[in-house]
């Protein structure tokens, strides 16, 4: 797997097919290869004529993994996948993120809206301005010794998710500490690239779509019936509303 640095830590990478590029920012506790690999993702992309780039964030994957959370915010994993773009001569890219990866591409779209051509916001409607409520939950259950001692319900499914990928536990609790950080609405409402915002019908994790995508200049909101946070990653109706919104927006024989 590639690597590229960015400051001062070995982030991994890797490159997908041909065509205009997106890139992939996968979910807190993930991975490129968990996120966008495993989903599906990488095949719907390449199959209609994209380049997909899946990166590791930083604390995650086979990226470097630092302790510390003053490492962790917005702002600096941001600076990460610009270093990626930059990295690959990529000048303008499409960004495809979910939950905390959409996080990562709001802040994005938000700071270096020359590199980004739209963004997808998957898994993050309007606690992107809101925050994470169970974001202390979430550390507690990292930093439990064991997964018996744990009984919120959230805090149980990170711990679990985290043990199923493999996850440096202490990373992903200092990652939360910081990362976790809401965008000021007056922020959201100066993003003026085209955003799609898609969530699962019963994610009780991201707050709902169409608020965030009315505050957006270019905002478009889908709701993805039936699914949760973790089930909508993959859904073929996320999928779907993503390569139409990408069609409009970032054809795939767009030159970068």
């Amino acid at each position: 797997m590639p690597t590229f640095t960015s400051a001062d830590l070995t982030l991994a990478y890797d490159l997908h097919g041909s065509g205009a590029p997106v890139l992939c920012v996968h979910g807190f506790a993930s991975s490129g290869k968990v996120n966008w690999l495993d989903t599906g993702w990488v095949e719907t992309l390449t199959d209609a004529g994209y380049q997909a780039i899946t990166l590791d964030n930083r604390g995650h994957g086979r990226s470097d993994k630092p302790h510390d959370p003053e490492l962790y915010s917005p702002t600096q994993m941001v600076e990460d996948a610009i270093a990626l773009l930059d990295h690959l001569g990529i000048g303008r890219a499409a960004v495809l993120g979910y939950s905390m990866g959409a996080r990562i591409a709001a802040f994005m779209a938000f700071s270096h809206p020359e590199r980004i051509a739209a963004a997808i916001f998957g898994g993050m409607g309007m606690n992107l301005i809101n925050g994470l409520s169970d974001g202390n939950d979430i550390i507690a259950g990292l930093r439990a010794p064991s997964l018996a001692d744990l009984s919120h319900p959230t805090a149980r499914q990170f711990r679990i998710f985290a043990d199923h990928t493999g996850s440096d536990r202490e990373a992903l609790a200092a990652c939360m500490e910081t990362s976790r950080e809401p965008m000021a609405r007056a922020d959201v409402r100066r993003i003026a690239v085209p955003v799609l915002v898609a969530v699962g019908e019963a994610d009780d994790m991201a707050g709902r779509p169409e608020p965030l995508a009315e505050l957006l200049p270019q905002g478009e909101a889908v709701l993805i019936p039936k699914r949760d946070h973790m089930r909508a990653t993959g859904d073929k109706v996320f999928k779907e509303a993503a390569l139409q919104f990408l069609g409009r927006n970032f054809p795939a024989a767009t030159v970068s």
